[in-house]
C-alpha cells in the first residue's frame, strides 16, 4: 500500500537529501513543507536544492509565490492536499519534506482554519500600527484570556490573527494546537536530528556558505522585486538581517553573525515543536547510515 511519508525536523539536519533519497528508493516525488521555500528567488538564503541535487525527483510547490506575497497555511493545506491525493492516487510515494512544524501538521492531519476578512484584519493592521502590539494584546486578554496566555504581547501579527479569529467565528482562537492531531492520512513521519554542538557547527558553515554564494546579491535583487512589502517573504532568516545592513544598519559580518544566532534560535523552537509529535520516529542525522535507517524503518511501514 503506497502511504504518505514526511521528512521534518529541525534546519540544518538533512531533510532535503533525505527526502530525495526516499523519493528515489520509493518510486516518489517530493512535496515542499517548508514554508520559505515557497518563494521564487529565495533559493541562497533557503538552501533550496538545486536541479542537479534533486536528481531527476519531481518537486512541488517550490517557487509559487512571489516575495510579495502573503504566505497562508490554509491556502498552502489545500494545494499540498491535492498533491499527495493525485500522488497516492497514481500509486506514487509522496514525501512531505519540511521544517515549517505548522504546515507539516496542516497536511498530515485535520486541521481546520478560519477564514478572513479583508477589511477587518486591514483595521486591526491599521490600529497595530497605530497604538502598538501591548494595546491589543490587552484587548486579546479581554475577549480571549487563553490565547493571551499563550500569544506574546509583542508578537503583533499573531495579536491580529487571534482577534480576528474571535470576531468572525465568535469561537476562542486555537493558539494551541494538539500535539498531534486526528490523522487525515496513514502517514509515516519520520524526524531527523542531530546533536546541539554539531547542529549549532553545521548552522554557521551554511549560514558562511550562504553569503559566500552570493545571499547578499540576491537579496539586492529581491528588494528590487518588492521583498521590503511582503509581509512572509521580509521575516526570513537571513534575508532580514542583510536587508538590515544594507540599510546601514550594521555591516555584513553583524548581519551574518546575527543570522547565525537567530538560525540557532528558530533550530530550538522546530525541536521543541516537533518532539511533542509521538508519532515521530527519529533518525540520527549523525549515524552512519541514516538513508539506510530510514529505509529500514519505511520497509516495516510502506509497501512498494
Amino acid at each position: 500500500m503506497t502511504r504518505l511519508v514526511a521528512v521534518v525536523g529541525p534546519t540544518a539536519t538533512g531533510k532535503s537529501d533525505l527526502g530525495v533519497a526516499l523519493a528515489e528508493a520509493l518510486d516518489g516525488e517530493v512535496v515542499n513543507a517548508d514554508a520559505m521555500q515557497l518563494y521564487r528567488g529565495m533559493d541562497v538564503g533557503t538552501a533550496k536544492l538545486t536541479a542537479h541535487e534533486r536528481a531527476g525527483v519531481p518537486h512541488h510547490l517550490l517557487d509559487v509565490l512571489d516575495v510579495t506575497d502573503t504566505a497562508a497555511v490554509a491556502a498552502y493545506q489545500r494545494e499540498a492536499r491535492a498533491v499527495v491525493e493525485r500522488l497516492l492516487a497514481a500509486g506514487r510515494t509522496p514525501v512531505l519534506v519540511g521544517g515549517s512544524g505548522l504546515y507539516v501538521q496542516a497536511v498530515v492531519d485535520e486541521l481546520e482554519f478560519p477564514g478572513t476578512d479583508p477589511v477587518l484584519r486591514a483595521e486591526l493592521e491599521a490600529e497595530l500600527a497605530a497604538h502598538g502590539p501591548a494595546a491589543l494584546h490587552t484587548r486579546l486578554a479581554a475577549v480571549d484570556p487563553a490565547a493571551a496566555e499563550v500569544v506574546l504581547p509583542s508578537n503583533g501579527r499573531r495579536i491580529v490573527r487571534a482577534l480576528e479569529v474571535v470576531a468572525l467565528t465568535g469561537k476562542p482562537f486555537p493558539a494551541r494546537l494538539p500535539t498531534s492531531g486526528t490523522a487525515r492520512y496513514d502517514a509515516v513521519l519520520l524526524g531527523i536530528d542531530r546533536p546541539t554542538a554539531e547542529l549549532d557547527l553545521r548552522v554557521a558553515r551554511r549560514v558562511a556558505l550562504m553569503f559566500a554564494a552570493g545571499l547578499v546579491e540576491e537579496t539586492r535583487g529581491l528588494l528590487a522585486r518588492g521583498l521590503r512589502e511582503g509581509r512572509t517573504a521580509s521575516r526570513a532568516l537571513g534575508y532580514q538581517q542583510v536587508v538590515a545592513a544594507l540599510d546601514g544598519r550594521g555591516d555584513l559580518a553583524a548581519a551574518a553573525a546575527d543570522t547565525v544566532v537567530a538560525t540557532r534560535r528558530f533550530v530550538r523552537r522546530q525541536r521543541s515543536w516537533f518532539r511533542r509529535d509521538r508519532r515521530i520516529h527519529w533518525l540520527d542525522g549523525a549515524g552512519p547510515d541514516p538513508v539506510g535507517a530510514a529505509r529500514s524503518h519505511l520497509g516495516r511501514h510502506v509497501g512498494s
